[in-house]
């Protein structure tokens, strides 16, 4: 479905992101999957030198996928409360190193001609509230609105650029996630169940990118698959 075509997972060694990795190199792709050591996504200088170490390793870019952010109990803060510190952490690494990575990408298949496609890892919270994480929620819906712009833009280069949203992941990052927005002072009253009666796996959200980056989807593009085991439907 993705033989021998290469994408960067920013992200990409741990969590959704280690998971997403795992199924584009199943699906034959070649992953470049960074890593804060490798590249910090908040800082568009390292971008710009990552991704040209990407395309001369692996002579070509076929796309990225937006995956590093700021989650679990790192990206809690109440509201009134919230540091400049934190706001500005979260504003830098959930929203401007995807446009920071996906700019890298994007002039460099414009500028060669070649199409391509962006997917965006969003999350339920842009669409539900969720206690303690004002900004996170914040920043994941502006990746949803990020997308349908983007979208737009580079239609006419024929770059695609599409979102998932996870719904309740089990990763070793949030892992406690129930008990750790307790004790970061949430009430836990606005907690949903999954209707599918289980967490889901990165594995899962890997499926849904591979769709996204593949021909399957060729006529898809400014879209956001919710992949939640139906928390959103109540």
């Amino acid at each position: 479905m993705l033989n021998d075509r290469v994408y960067i997972v920013t992200g990409g060694a741990t969590g959704i992101g280690a998971g997403i990795s795992a199924v584009l190199r199943r699906h034959g792709a070649r992953v470049a999957a960074w890593h804060r050591d490798d590249c910090d996504v908040r800082d568009p200088a390292q971008v710009e030198a990552a991704t040209e170490r990407v395309v001369a390793e692996y002579g070509r870019l076929d796309g990225v996928v937006n995956n590093a952010a700021l989650t679990g109990p790192v990206a809690l803060s109440a509201f009134l409360t919230a540091s400049p510190e934190h706001i500005e952490d979260m504003l830098a690494t959930n929203l401007k190193g995807p446009i920071y990575c996906s700019q890298a990408f994007a002039r460099r298949a414009v500028a060669a001609g070649q199409p391509g496609a962006i997917v965006h890892i969003a999350s339920v919270g842009a669409f539900a509230a969720q206690e303690h994480a004002s900004v996170y929620c914040a920043t994941k819906a502006a990746l949803v609105a990020l997308t349908q712009a983007m979208a737009l833009e580079l239609a006419p280069h024929a770059i695609r650029v599409n979102a998932v949203a996870p719904g309740d992941i089990l990763t070793p990052a949030n892992a406690n996630i129930v008990a750790e927005i307790k004790h970061a002072g949430a009430s836990g009253r606005y907690l949903r169940s999954t209707p599918l009666g289980r967490r889901g796996s990165p594995e899962e959200i890997g499926e849904a990118v591979a769709f996204l980056l593949s021909d399957r989807s060729s006529f898809t593009t400014g879209s956001t698959l919710t992949v939640d085991g139906g928390l959103l439907t109540y």
